[in-house]
C-alpha cells in the first residue's frame, strides 16, 4: 500500500517526515505554552502545568509516535523543572512533592505515549487485516475470464501504486518468460518480489515499501499464481469444448453427406448398370427405339453423376479455402444464355436479361456455377404448369447488377432460409433429387466473387433467389 495508506498511520514504520513535523510541532508548542503559563504562574499550580504538558506530549506521540513523544516528555520536564518548581528560574527542587509529581508526570507521560503508540499500532492492524481480507476476496471470487490475471494484476498495481506489475514463470532461470503483465516493461530489478509457488514470481516496479506491505503482495502473489492456474484451466477446457463442436460438426456433416450421397449414388449408378445389361444381353434383341431409350437413360444417369461430383468437389475447394477467383468483366446476359444452352430443364424458363447492361465484374466460370445451380433448383421446385423467370437489372446509379431467378413452388417460410444455405440440408417441404449443395455452393461461390445471394418471397408464392454483383463500365464504353 502507498505510504499515505493505514499502513503508515503510526509506528517505526511511520515516514520521516511524520516524525520531524512531530518534533518541529514540538519545539513551538512547549515553548509556547511555557510562555503562556509563566504569565499566570501563580494561578496555576505544578499539578495543572503537568497535565498541560502531558496532553502536548499525547498530541506529539499521535503525531510523530513514540521518540517525539519521548523527546517532548524530556522537554517538558525540564521546563517545568525550571520554570515551575521553586526557586524559579533554578533546576534545583526543593520540595518534595514537587520532585515526586515531577517523576510521576515523566511516568505518565512515557506511558501515554507508549498507550497511544499501541493503540494506533493496533487500530492499524485491525484497518489493514480488513482491508487485506476485502482485497483478497475481492480478487480471488470474482468468475474466471480472460482477463482474470490481468485485472489481478491490475489491482495489485493500484494498490501499492507500483508502475508495473508481473507475474514471471520460471523466474531466475534462461527460460524466464513473463505470463502476464501491466505497465510497462520491467527492465531491471524489481523493488518487490514474492514466490507465488511452482516456479512463478510476482515482481512489480515502483516505490520502496514496508514489510507489512511485502506480507500482502506475498498473499497476492499466491493470488495471482491461481488466478492464472484456473485461466489457464479455463482456456483448456474452452479449447476441449471447441475441439468436440468442431468433431461433432464435422460427425454430423459426414453423416448427412453419407446419407445424401449414398442414395444420389446408387440411383443413377444403378440405372446405368440396369441399362447397360439390358444392352449387353445376348438372348435380347432391341429395335432402334429402344436401344435408343436405354442409351438416353445411361447418358442422363452419367449427367446426374458429373454434376453431383462436380458439386461435391466444389465444395470442398469452398470449405479448404483453395478456391481461385479471376475477376474480368463479364456479360450476365451471355452466362444466362450458355446456362440454358447447357441442357434440357424439367420446367420452362422465361428470360428477361437486357444486352444493354452494364457488365459484372465477376468470375465467368464460377458465375456460371451460380446461375446453373440457382435455375436448376428453381426448375426442381416449380410447380407444374409454371415458368421459372430470371431477370437481371442494374440498379440506378448502374455501379451493381441484380439477377434474380423466381420459381412458383411450394416456397421456404422466410425463417428457415438460412438453413437452405447449409450444405446437405434440404428441407422437409422440399424433397427432391440432389444432395443439397446447389444453394450451398451458390453463396459460398457468390461471396468468392463479390457478390451476394438473398433469398425473398415470389409474389403469388414461391421462392426468389436474388444474386447482386459490383457492375464495371457500360457495354458500349468497353467496344
Amino acid at each position: 500500500m502507498p505510504d499515505d495508506g493505514p499502513a503508515s498511520s503510526a509506528g517505526a514504520g511511520l515516514p520521516r517526515t511524520r516524525r520531524w513535523a512531530a518534533l518541529a510541532a514540538a519545539a513551538a508548542v512547549l515553548p509556547a505554552m511555557t510562555a503562556v503559563m509563566v504569565r499566570v504562574r501563580e494561578n496555576l499550580d505544578l499539578e495543572s502545568v503537568l497535565l498541560l504538558y502531558v496532553l502536548a506530549v499525547v498530541l506529539t506521540s499521535l503525531l510523530g509516535g513514540v521518540l517525539p513523544a519521548v523527546l517532548a516528555a524530556g522537554a517538558a520536564l525540564l521546563l517545568a523543572t525550571h520554570w515551575f518548581t521553586e526557586p524559579y528560574g533554578d533546576w534545583d527542587v526543593t520540595h518534595r512533592l514537587d520532585a515526586i509529581a515531577l517523576v510521576t508526570f515523566a511516568l505518565v507521560a512515557v506511558g501515554v505515549s507508549v498507550t497511544v503508540e499501541l493503540a494506533a499500532r493496533a487500530r492499524v492492524a485491525a484497518v489493514r487485516e480488513r482491508v487485506e481480507a476485502d482485497l483478497l476476496s475481492r480478487v480471488t471470487s470474482g468468475p474466471v475470464r480472460e482477463t482474470s490475471l490481468t485485472d489481478l494484476l491490475a489491482q495489485v498495481r493500484d494498490t501499492f501504486g507500483m508502475t508495473s506489475v508481473a507475474l514471471v514463470a520460471g523466474a531466475g532461470t534462461e527460460s524466464a518468460r513473463t505470463v502476464g503483465l501491466v505497465g510497462p516493461a520491467l527492465t531491471g530489478p524489481p523493488v518487490i518480489a514474492a514466490d507465488a509457488g511452482d516456479g512463478l514470481r510476482l515482481v512489480a516496479a515502483g516505490p520502496e515499501h514496508l514489510a507489512a506491505d511485502r506480507r500482502l503482495f506475498g498473499r497476492l502473489a499466491g493470488a495471482a499464481a491461481r488466478a492464472w492456474d484456473a485461466q489457464r484451466l479455463a482456456e483448456e477446457a474452452a479449447q476441449e469444448a471447441a475441439r468436440a463442436r468442431d468433431l461433432a460438426e464435422v460427425d454430423q456433416l459426414r453423416s448427412a453427406l453419407l446419407a445424401a450421397v449414398g442414395h444420389d449414388l446408387r440411383t443413377p449408378l444403378a440405372g446405368i448398370k440396369a441399362a447397360v445389361s439390358s444392352l449387353r444381353a445376348p438372348d435380347v434383341a432391341f429395335d432402334e427405339g429402344d436401344r435408343a431409350e436405354l442409351l438416353a437413360s445411361i447418358e442422363e444417369s452419367a449427367d446426374r453423376l458429373d454434376g453431383l461430383v462436380a458439386n461435391l468437389l466444389a465444395m470442398s475447394r469452398l470449405q479448404a479455402g483453395v478456391l481461385s477467383v479471376q475477376l474480368a468483366p463479364v456479360a450476365l446476359d451471355e452466362v444466362v444464355a450458355r446456362v440454358l444452352l447447357d441442357g434440357p430443364r424439367t420446367a420452362p424458363v422465361d428470360v428477361d436479361v437486357p444486352d444493354d447492361l452494364p457488365h459484372a465484374s465477376t468470375d465467368a466460370g464460377l458465375l456460371e456455377r451460380v446461375v446453373a445451380n440457382l435455375v436448376d433448383n428453381a426448375c426442381r421446385f416449380a410447380s407444374a404448369g409454371t415458368t421459372v423467370r430470371v431477370v437481371g437489372r442494374a440498379t440506378a446509379d448502374r455501379r451493381a447488377l441484380h439477377l434474380a431467378v423466381a420459381d412458383h413452388g411450394p416456397g421456404v417460410p422466410s425463417e428457415r432460409w438460412e438453413e437452405m444455405f447449409t450444405p446437405f440440408q434440404r428441407l422437409d417441404d422440399r424433397h427432391g433429387p440432389g444432395v443439397g449443395l446447389g444453394l450451398a455452393i451458390a453463396r459460398g461461390f457468390a461471396a468468392a466473387v463479390g457478390g451476394t445471394l438473398e433469398p425473398s418471397a415470389t409474389e403469388g408464392g414461391g421462392l426468389t433467389m436474388t444474386l447482386t454483383l459490383p457492375a464495371t463500365q457500360n457495354r458500349a464504353e468497353q467496344t
